[in-house]
Parts: structure tokens; sequence; C-alpha cells
């Protein structure tokens, strides 16, 4: 039997994992990623800032802060000296705030073996110039191939060892095509890959990017419905229409629109928009319970991504001219001081549009000029 394009598949290929890997940043993600990398055989150095926590990880294989009650894999090698972190590390993870990246890539350049590739797993656009995080990275760090690692992921579920996966993305060279099993989404993808934790490669790093980005926005909308009393039937729409506007940015910037419908889009949107364990959500739905800002989290200052997304996200798309509705919504809400219930019903009142692309028209609401 003839196989179609379609059905045919090639032989695996083997590839080369990274033998040592730095992850930079001990926060509960970073330590989650540091976990996975143990549990696939590699030699892993983990830096923080906090003496107390990396105390603890390198002592007791806890995060006593970021992952209280959780045990950690054994044989992380935990540290403050972000020089000896970096000294034989192969490859990089680094996994700190967005809008820290830019400073911590500065402080990692004078001790960065020659080459090795970076892998963010931060997600976000930069606040002022409107770059992707793998933009600023590389405009700090240049000669050092960039990608990002993004998909689905809780901490605490991927600590705990249940099945998760995960999308690796680095832009491909003509060398990378000729042989992707020597590349380093691939290489970063065998490195990280065990009976739980299954990666995926991509060769397009922007919309893996903007699907990280744009999400931490949506899911801040559908914690505001459900907070203010709404149910499934919200979340949906807003889930859905979301991920249109996470498609029509990453074209725009040159990414594939099939991208976001991967595990890096819709997969990490559905989950940050279905459960409160997310910081995005859980904001979106104290502030729809009509808590301040201030009082959120029990007043605590906790960074909450998609807070910080939602103004470059904005800035960006009103650069290049990208309407997203959404997004705007909770911009206006978060930074703007709109009223939320008022903003969300302007936002359904919208010209009433067509969802197939190639259908360009719109119609008049009939309820857009009372609400």
């Amino acid at each position: 039997m003839t196989l179609s394009k379609a059905q045919s598949y090639a032989a695996p290929a083997h590839a080369r994992p990274y033998g040592t890997i730095a992850v930079i940043g001990a926060g509960a993600w970073g330590t989650a990623l540091a976990c996975v990398a143990r549990r696939a055989g590699r030699s892993v150095t983990l830096w923080g800032r906090d003496p107390d926590i990396v105390a603890a990880i390198r002592d007791r294989q806890e995060n006593p802060r970021y992952l209280a009650g959780y045990d950690l894999v054994d044989g992380i090698e935990a540290t403050t000296d972000l020089a000896a972190a970096l000294a034989q590390a192969e490859a990089v993870m680094i996994v700190t705030p967005s809008k820290t990246l830019r400073k911590i890539c500065r402080k990692m350049k004078p001790h960065l073996p020659e080459r090795i590739p970076l892998a963010l797993c931060a997600k976000g656009i930069e606040a002022q110039t409107g770059l992707l995080l793998a933009e600023v990275a590389a405009d700090e760090l240049p000669g050092h191939p960039i990608g990002a690692i993004s998909g689905p992921t809780f901490a605490t579920e991927t600590v705990l060892d249940h099945p998760t996966a995960a999308t690796v993305a680095f832009d491909f060279s003509y060398e990378d095509r000729l042989n992707p099993q020597d590349s380093p989404a691939a290489r970063f993808a065998i490195s990280l890959s065990s009976p739980h934790f299954r990666p995926y490669v991509s060769d397009d790093l922007v919309g893996v990017e903007i699907g990280g980005a744009v999400k931490n926005v949506i899911a801040i909308a559908c914690g505001m419905m459900s907070g203010a009393g709404f149910a499934e039937n919200t979340r949906a729409a807003l889930i859905t229409r979301g991920m249109d506007e996470m498609k029509t940015l990453a074209e725009v910037l040159g990414g594939r629109r099939e991208t976001v419908t991967g595990l890096s889009g819709a997969g990490d949107l559905t989950l940050t928009c279905s459960s409160t364990t997310s910081r995005n959500m859980s904001l979106g739905t104290q502030l729809g319970q009509g808590l301040a800002r201030a009082d959120c989290f029990d007043g605590k200052p906790v960074v909450v991504e998609g807070e910080v997304n939602a103004v470059s996200v904005i800035d960006l798309a009103a650069r290049i001219g990208v309407s997203l509705p959404i997004c705007e919504a909770v911009h206006a809400v978060l930074h703007r001081g709109a009223p939320l219930k008022k903003t969300f019903r302007d936002l359904w009142a919208r010209p009433i549009e067509a969802e197939p692309k190639g259908l360009d028209f719109s119609l008049n609401h009939p309820f857009g000029e009372t609400v």
C-alpha cells in the first residue's frame, strides 16, 4: 500500500542530548524544569537569587517559597553564583520574569560559554520596545541560538511528574533543515524527554512566543467573567475568540496561524483559562468579584505576567495596526480604570463580524448604542 503524504512518516532520528543544563531562575517553573531535566538524566545546576531558597533546594530537595510541600528530584545542584552555574553548561534555560529578562541576560553575558543555546521559559513582550523575548535575548546575547519552551504546564503538576507535553521552538537555519536532529530544538527536546514529559519540536518561534504572551491576557479576561458570575458559555467564547486574537497577531508578525492551535497556543490557553491555579485566571477572578487590585492575593505583591503583558501586547498591536478586542478590554480594566462590567458589555455589543476570515463584513449590533 502506498501512503499519501499526509500518512507517510520518517524513521525516528537520533539526537544528542545536552549533558549539562543550567536553569536560571529558582521560582516555581524554574524549579520544575530543573526537575524535568534531572529526571531525563541531565546534570542540572539551578541558579537563584535567594540564599535561603537555594540552600533548601540543595540540602533538603524542597523550594519552601514557591513549591512548599513538594519533594524535588534528587541531584539538582543549586547555587547563587551565576558564574558557577554557567561555567560548564552546554545549554541554558532562562526562567525569570519577562520584565527582568534583559537585565538577567546582561548579567549572564560575561559567563556564558560561546554559542551555547538558550531556551526562554517566560512568556511576554517587552514593555516600551514591543520586542518578543527572543528578540530581547538576541539583542543582549548575540551569537547564541535563542529559542523558547512553552505549553500547558503548571509547575506543581510537573514536579509531581504528571504526564505533560510542551513545545520547544527555535528558528531553523539552513543547516538545521538539512540535519534537523542536530538542531538546538531537537537536542533540547531529547534532553528533557522522560517517561512523563513529552516535548514537541517547532521552527515557528514567533508563533510560539505570541501564544505564550497573549494567552495570559485572555486568562485574565476569563477570570474576570468567572468572578463576575458567568460560566462556561462565556469562558468558551473568550477562549475561542482569544485564540483568534493570538492567531492574528502571530500571523502579522511572521508566525503561522496553525502554531497557535498547538500546545503553546490552544493548549496553554485552555489550561490557563480553566483553573485559578493560574495566577492570571486567579487575578481576573478576584477582580471580577469586586476586589480592588491592591487587595488581590491577600495584599501580597504577586507578579502576574498577564497584567504586565496587557500593556506590551496592546502597545505592540497599536503600532502594527492590529485589533485585539479582548486584550483591549483587559487593558482598559487593569490600566485605565475602566469599569469591568460595562467594559465587557461593550465587548459583547461590538459590531457583528464574520468568523471565517474570507467573509469580510460587519453589522451594527442592535444593542451597541444602548449599553
